[in-house]
């Protein structure tokens, strides 16, 4: 071991920082960026934005970063930011301020808040998004604005009636619709909403009254401005009475009038993400098909701005678009995906020219791509991380050469030591090839044998490598423990096709535990694996599969599970994504009770003999912790081996962006668990 490192412990998730919303200044000299960190004190994240010179120097942080700011986005002639934040509203507001500094410049003031920010093409005018309700719409329409109050004691009134209202308002709650609550909080009457507000000319000039351009009981997506300014695209929820999380979403491009919106899209298809060519005679977008959600993947597609028959870019490619730019020149568009254990940046050209079925990668290498961004002269700038390096900015320029921007985390990293990864492919029972990583502890003895972590992804349809960012700390900390930590992309997983990723479909569990199983047995045949010291974990999917292979094998010394799925009846009708169910299995729980249950791992759970331990969230809206409650409730009268942990305010992101306390708790208990039953003096 180095003699100048020490090793990874769950701590050093308070010091690891990590990016968001990159956004290349149009002439491609500055790139604008969130950089998320963690505020120990406060058991809280703070945002801040940073801006750098493309061209090398340090980042600096543009904005204070004691107010959640993010969403940066930079006007036409690149002297602008308009930015979201919450230092005045918790809801969040619209801000601007000028390239070259100064004071940030309020610029809404909708009473539920505003996002997503998005300038006109002559900078004048800047679109966003806000929640309204019926009733609100009503008022807006009559021009019944409320009126400002007369100084700051009356401010203090206004709001505090205005909260007392909104409590009342939901006491009780009615609930009429499918999904009535997701992440961490209910949904209401209220939806999203198209805004239009005026730039001002002067830095003290009050801004106008923000006019609203949608209308009816829709929910309306992040708007992209038409070229010639007369309109906007967004996409939005085609029948409100749909009950659905998925959300089948159409086309719309709206008049800045106020006029009827034009549908551009048609049933079959969910639409994700319009956005038009530089020239404006065409419009790409993401879509799913509607019968294959989950399956297929999400392709890019093109229709003329007026509306026609939409022709696929990227369906040939067998890929899952997850983000997409037009190229500037508009002869094809630059997409993000991801392709065994990593993601790239690739770029195909339209129809008709000679990239069209034969494109090329721009970003490559063994790396997750996470978002990136595109400047009018073809620069790029994207997130990525890295097996030795969880998270940082690179700019790609026109002539391919490539820089890294940012080092956020290289003070921590340069005093720990990080274990490389090692990939394996190995076949699976039935001849398959299946992808997976090792990584083993510090002073590893090849003569010796260590206890085994395994470790499940969830989804089902993810995707881990050895870059992913969210559990790259985790694994780390896990091998520093002194486990050989193992993880791999089990049918199901993301990456690797639309056949691979479908191999699940309507075989929960079983489908996928050989594809797991083989990695294991793979490690033990090289003999560096204890067979009687191997523990297993996973959240959400993974909670299933874990669970799911305790109550099949007895092979694992001991098990935890976060935030699983054990009951598919259950979690069919109590999940804000009930569909998912539906969608896995083709069909409703009163037709397919028997399946159902049968590749439920509460089915089978009196056969579970490992020690088990069960995290869940509280506010888990997307696998509720009755989920955990009923194998908990199982398991014990059983009298078998098992402990609930329950996780107050959280939801199901607990891990990746709960309270810092909590996910730091939430990974000292996993190790604490294994420790207990795969230390070599354990009983």
């Amino acid at each position: 071991m180095a003699s100048n490192r020490t090793l990874f412990t769950v701590n050093d998730l308070y010091d690891m920082a990590w990016l968001e919303d990159v956004r290349l200044s149009p002439d491609g000299r500055h790139v604008a960026f969130v950089q998320v960190m963690v505020d120990r004190t406060a058991n809280d994240y703070r945002r801040a934005i940073y801006l750098a010179p493309v061209e090398g120097g340090p980042a600096r942080r543009f904005s204070a970063g004691r107010h959640q700011d993010q969403q940066p986005r930079w006007s036409p002639d690149g002297r602008w930011l308009a930015f979201v934040s919450a230092r005045d509203d918790k809801a969040g507001q619209v801000y601007l301020i000028r390239l070259d500094g100064g004071e940030a410049q309020q610029l809404t003031a909708l009473p539920n808040g505003a996002s997503d920010p998005a300038w006109s093409p002559d900078g004048r005018t800047i679109a966003c998004l806000s929640l309204v309700n019926e009733e609100e719409r009503h008022r807006e329409d009559a021009d019944e604005a409320p009126q400002s109050p007369a100084d700051a004691w009356a401010a203090k009134q206004a709001k505090e009636q205005h909260d007392h209202d909104e409590e009342q308002r939901h006491d009780p709650r009615v609930v009429t619709r499918l999904p009535y609550r997701s992440g961490t909080s209910f949904f209401d009457d209220r939806r999203r909403h198209i805004y239009l507000i005026d730039v001002p000319e002067g830095d003290i000039d009050q801004p106008a009254a923000a006019r609203r351009i949608t209308h009816g009981d829709l929910h309306h997506a992040a708007p992209a401005w038409m070229p010639d300014g007369g309109s906007l695209l967004t996409t939005a929820t085609r029948d409100p009475e749909a009950d659905s999380l998925f959300a089948y979403y159409d086309v719309l491009r709206v008049p800045t009038d106020g006029g009827t919106p034009q549908t551009l899209t048609a049933v079959g298809h969910s639409y994700f993400d319009p956005q038009p060519s530089p020239d404006g005679t065409q419009i790409a977008f993401r879509r799913l098909r509607e019968d294959r959600l989950l399956a297929e993947g999400s392709q890019v597609a093109i229709i003329p701005a007026a509306g026609g028959e939409p022709e696929d870019l990227t369906a040939h490619a067998d890929l899952d678009i997850e983000q997409f730019h037009w190229q500037p020149d508009g002869q094809g568009v630059m997409f993000l995906a991801s392709w065994q254990g990593d993601a790239h940046i690739y770029a195909i050209g339209m129809p008709g020219t000679p990239t069209f079925r034969n494109g090329e990668t721009l970003v490559g290498g063994t790396r997750i791509v996470s978002e990136f961004s595109v400047a009018r002269d073809g620069t790029l700038a994207f997130i990525a991380g890295t097996p030795e390096n969880p998270c940082d900015l690179y700019v790609r320029a026109k002539d391919g050469g490539e820089r890294q921007i940012t080092s956020i985390n290289q003070r921590l990293l340069d005093t720990r030591l990080i274990m490389p990864t090692e990939e394996i492919r190995y076949a699976a029972p039935d001849g398959a090839e299946v992808q997976g990583w090792v990584i083993y502890p510090p002073d590893f003895d090849p003569k010796k044998q260590y206890p085994l972590a395994v470790h499940i992804h969830g989804g089902p349809h993810v995707m881990w490598g050895p870059s992913f960012r969210s559990m790259w700390h985790e694994w780390q900390t896990t091998a520093a423990a002194g486990y050989i930590c193992f993880f791999c992309n089990p049918r199901g997983s993301d990456g690797y096709g639309e056949q691979w990723r479908d191999a699940i479909h309507s075989n929960w569990g079983e489908a996928d535990q050989n594809d797991i199983l083989a990695g294991i047995d793979l490690l033990i045949e090289r003999g560096h694996v204890d067979v009687e010291r191997i523990a297993v974990t996973g959240g959400s999917y993974g909670g299933y599969m874990t669970t799911w292979l305790i109550s099949h094998s007895d092979r694992f010394r001991c098990a935890v599970s976060a935030r699983g799925v054990y009951n598919l009846l259950t979690e069919h009708s109590t999940s804000d994504a009930h569909e998912l169910i539906e969608i896995e299995f083709s069909g409703y729980p009163w037709e397919l009770y028997e399946e159902l249950w049968d590749h439920s791992p509460l089915a089978h759970a009196h056969k579970i003999n490992t020690p088990l331990l069960l995290l869940h969230s509280e506010r888990d809206y997307r696998v509720p912790i009755s989920e955990a409650e009923q194998l908990f409730a199982i398991l014990r009268r059983q009298k078998k081996v098992v402990e609930l942990v329950r996780y107050p305010r959280e939801g199901h992101e607990l891990t990746r962006a709960g309270e810092p306390d909590h996910r730091a708790d939430h990974m000292r208990r996993t190790l604490a668990w294994f420790h207990r039953y795969c230390q070599e003096t354990a009983p």
